[in-house]
């Protein structure tokens, strides 16, 4: 028997999700609807309180009480199906429903209902797993062209509803929220921050990590989390994937999923039970389109790093924890922690050893084929939980100055600039958040802006650490942003050696006050005709006279071309296409078969640029670059390499 890869996909999808398709068996549905004996204890007796407020007797618990309590779990039941999030890549739709807890005699399965033609009609049924209580949709040959209402049910009357909408192919610019950090500590709404959101009417949501910060009750703080943004979610993709804190880490350094011994993680791996980590993650990731590579890492831990294609941007979706190595043991320690570097003689290249990992070789593979394949793309970006660089100089406090801190991407160094390589193939910009600070930045490999832009995003709450960005002398770097209301911008070396480019910076004015937190949320747009992207930082809170205006240094307007921003050092000649329009164009370095770039055309015409002298290979077509290939091409003056038309 051959298995395709759709099937194996498929097939994993199911073992390892739980979740429903529209070929589900009529066996399968009538043993869902059953209710079932939960294991009082899911994660095992040394773990009994492991997400106890959604197991065991969690009915007859007291509700947690104090300022701080997460939202009871134990609500009228035509309000047990608390929100759902959803995407649609390639013809799949994907949808998880999160229910409260279950009572024994509820039934334990939930429905998908569709509107067409003002008609509501049955979709698919789902078990609702647990732990974790979430339901799992997915409906294949979905047309992508028509917004279609839906609602999930669970028993006679409990429901939510929202709208799956159309792939906006035709809309010019598409408008990304990069959103980070929410803080616990603040509960209820976020009704200044979703009504904000509505006014902007994003195409896409993206979550960078930490929706919750109730680390041993992720069911109870997912909800809470779904109860805050699902005015905003209930209607348009959201991506959100978990980060240190929503699997109960202070930091993550996960490496390849081992089991971590140390409290503060630094020896790597993960702290609880492989089944909270999955089921983490099968709450927040299952509605993602299928990972590319879903083999799961040590002891079984799954894996979600996607792609994810909105209106012609095509988003690649990474786990920049999951494969990351952890400092203790590995390296030698220069700070009062494994993770914190405070000596300022140290030498960065002492912590950049061989063998250490940041986002592994599969997402490397991952990021090298993606570049590489434009199919449904016009521009393409990077998403991930945390920055490529240490933007940072104070920590917690404004006192507390930290010189490197090995819980951001900037190390391990070698890791960091294979990463910054891949993106700038694709003339990508990156996305992030985790940072508690938001910064625009410019990153550089070799010098100081030749690799790709990058955007982390504010605190959406802002109460658990706050980070500034204030240089020792307190002067600008060179080369800094004209005009800017901000000191402290310019070309930069971080604590790790790394050269970063500061753009603008969001410092919080004053910790303990909640509208000077520099709380708020970042907005992305990507224009697919002029092929530029603008970043917005918008604070949570307007201003003292109520107006809404961004934090100073903000908007920002750059080229995605600008994301390989080597300088050229030679052309080769101009392209005029025939038989097609803005196709696929990659150039390939011949004697080291090194690819430059992989990306797609503006119209009838391309003139490749290099950067070094030398004899080069362009490979053109539609979405791949399957089609003609031209060699021998040597880089000349811009003015002296000539045209050649190819015929696509």
């Amino acid at each position: 028997m051959n298995l395709t890869r759709r099937l194996l996909l498929k097939l994993w999808a199911l073992f390892c999700w739980g979740g429903a398709t529209t070929t589900q068996t009529a066996a399968a549905q009538n043993a869902a609807a059953q209710p079932a004996a939960e294991p009082a204890q899911p994660f095992g007796a040394e773990h009994p309180d492991l997400d106890s407020l959604a197991a065991g007797q969690w009915w007859q618990k007291p509700a947690p009480r104090g300022p701080s309590a997460p939202p009871p779990m134990d609500v009228p039941r035509d309000q047990v199906v608390a929100f759902a999030l959803y995407t649609h890549d390639r013809g799949v739709l994907k949808l998880t429903a999160q229910l409260y807890p279950l009572k024994p005699d509820e039934p334990r399965e939930a429905r998908l209902e569709l509107e067409r033609d003002g008609q509501w009609a049955l979709a698919a049924r789902s078990p609702v797993v647990f732990p974790g209580w979430s339901a799992h949709f997915r409906i294949e040959n979905w047309d992508n062209t028509q917004d279609v209402p839906y609602r999930v049910r669970h028993g006679e009357t409990a429901m939510f509803a929202g709208r799956i909408r159309r792939d906006p192919q035709g809309k010019p610019v598409i408008v990304v929220a990069n959103m980070s950090c929410n803080s616990s500590r603040t509960t209820g709404g976020r009704p200044e921050i979703i009504g904000r959101l509505k006014a902007h009417d994003p195409d896409l949501l993206f979550f960078a990590g930490d929706q919750t910060y109730r680390h041993t009750e992720h069911t109870a703080g997912w909800i809470e989390f779904g109860l805050q943004f699902r005015e905003i979610i209930r209607e348009r993709p959201t991506i959100t994937i978990p980060d240190d804190h929503d699997v109960g880490h202070p930091n993550l350094w996960g490496e390849n999923g081992k089991r971590s011994l140390r409290k503060d993680n630094s020896d790597g791996g993960y702290f609880y039970p492989v089944e909270y980590v999955n089921m983490v993650q099968r709450q927040q990731t299952w509605h993602l389109p299928d990972p590319v590579d879903p083999a799961p890492v040590e002891r079984g831990i799954t894996v979600y790093f996607t792609r994810l294609r909105v209106g012609g941007v095509d988003f690649a979706i990474l786990e920049d924890r999951k494969f990351k190595s952890g400092p203790e043991g590995k390296i030698p320690q220069q700070g009062p922690r494994p993770d914190h570097i405070n000596d300022p003689a140290y030498d960065p290249k002492s912590i950049d050893l061989p063998g250490l990992q940041l986002l592994g070789e599969r997402q490397l593979r991952f990021l090298r084929t993606w570049g590489q394949d434009w199919t449904g793309a016009r521009l393409k970006v990077v998403l991930s939980q945390t920055a490529f660089c240490g933007a940072v100089h104070m920590h917690g406090q404004r006192n507390n100055r930290l010189l490197a801190d090995l819980d951001c991407n900037g190390w391990p160094q070698t890791g960091r600039n294979k990463a910054l390589a891949e993106i700038r193939r694709a003339w990508a910009v990156h996305l992030c958040g985790d940072q508690h600070l938001a910064v625009t930045l410019k990153h550089g490999i070799d010098q100081w802006g030749d690799g790709p832009y990058a955007f982390t995003s504010p605190a959406l709450v802002n109460t658990i650490y706050g980070r500034w960005w204030h240089p020792l002398d307190e002067k600008p770097g060179p080369n800094p942003v004209a005009g800017s209301p901000l000191p402290w911008t310019g070309d930069f070396v971080d604590g790790l050696g790394n050269k970063i480019s500061m753009l603008a910076y969001a410092n919080p004015a004053d910790i303990q006050n909640e509208r000077q937190r520099a709380d708020g949320y970042g907005l992305v747009r990507f224009d697919k005709e002029k092929g530029l992207v603008t970043f917005e930082c918008w604070p949570r809170f307007p201003g003292e006279n109520g107006e809404h205006t961004q934090f100073p240094g903000w908007p920002i307007t750059v080229e995605m071309a600008a994301n390989d921003g080597r300088k050229p050092a030679g052309w080769l000649p101009e392209l005029r296409f025939e038989g097609a329009t803005s196709p696929v164009v990659q150039v390939v370095e011949e004697q080291s078969g090194d690819i430059l770039y992989t990306v797609r055309a503006a119209g009838d015409r391309f003139q490749p640029r290099v950067y070094a002298p030398g004899k080069y290979t362009v490979k053109v077509g539609r979405d791949q670059t399957n089609g003609p290939a031209l060699t021998g091409l040597v880089a000349v003056d811009k003015q002296a390499a000539g045209r050649r038309t190819v015929r696509i």
